[in-house]
């Protein structure tokens, strides 16, 4: 009778351990099937970005506005968009004498780079971007235009404002007055298209248009003659 017990609870052993195999073999089928289901990207360890802009992000410096750049989405396409503007100039200005066009593309980079120095570093860096895009973009004719337009102004034919308007964003615009040339952009105003440069602006409303000239010059009353 013992050899007879010892034998059923050697067989009833040996069933615990086939079932208890069999439950650890399903659980692990069922995590791997969950594995399987997950997309690729949540079983990464190591997150990667998507996007980059047009310049090397592994050699600038921490904290600094290219690593902002790198770590935006919309900043870094920005950059590869004037990448690309900035290409297409370059083959119009080849015959630019004296050359210019790369000096002042170095003098943009270091100005938007003292964007640290603004209380909202992000948004001075979106604005000089979609700016300079803008200015490249009217400056070599690489969109749509509207015009030249002529003002005479103050009452002198000889006191004359030739604008071109250009479908940029920001809308810009470029002004001739005399050997004189600035780039505006579009400024919010509710009483007509105002735009502003450096040291000049430009307001327009149904044909009249008040222009300034230079730091602290003097508003001029305009016509439009064209």
């Amino acid at each position: 009778m013992s050899g007879k017990t010892n034998g059923g609870r050697k067989a009833t052993a040996i069933t615990l351990k086939v079932a208890l195999l069999a439950v650890a073999g399903a659980l692990a089928g069922c995590m791997n099937d969950s594995e399987a289901e997950r997309p690729a990207a949540e079983l990464t360890s190591t997150p990667s970005l998507s996007f980059s802009p047009s310049f090397p992000c592994d050699q600038v410096g921490d904290g600094s506005i290219e690593a902002m750049i790198c770590g935006d989405e919309q900043l870094s396409a920005l950059d590869r968009e004037l990448d690309g503007v900035y290409a297409a100039a370059s083959k119009l200005a080849q015959n630019e004498q004296p050359p210019m066009l790369a000096a002042e593309q170095r003098g943009w980079i270091s100005g938007r780079n003292d964007c640290w120095k603004a209380t909202d570093q992000r948004e001075c860096v979106r604005t000089e971007y979609e700016r300079r895009i803008a200015e490249l973009q009217a400056r070599y004719r690489l969109v749509e235009f509207d015009g030249p337009v002529s003002f005479s102004c103050d009452g002198n034919p000889a006191n004359e404002v030739v604008v071109t308007f250009f479908h940029t964003a920001p809308a810009t615009l470029i002004a001739e007055r005399g050997d004189s040339v600035s780039v505006m952009y579009l400024q919010p105003d509710e009483n007509g298209s105002r735009y502003q440069g450096r040291n000049e602006s430009f307001w327009e409303h149904q044909g009249q248009a008040v222009i300034t000239w230079g730091y602290g010059a003097p508003e001029m009353q305009c016509q439009r003659t064209q």
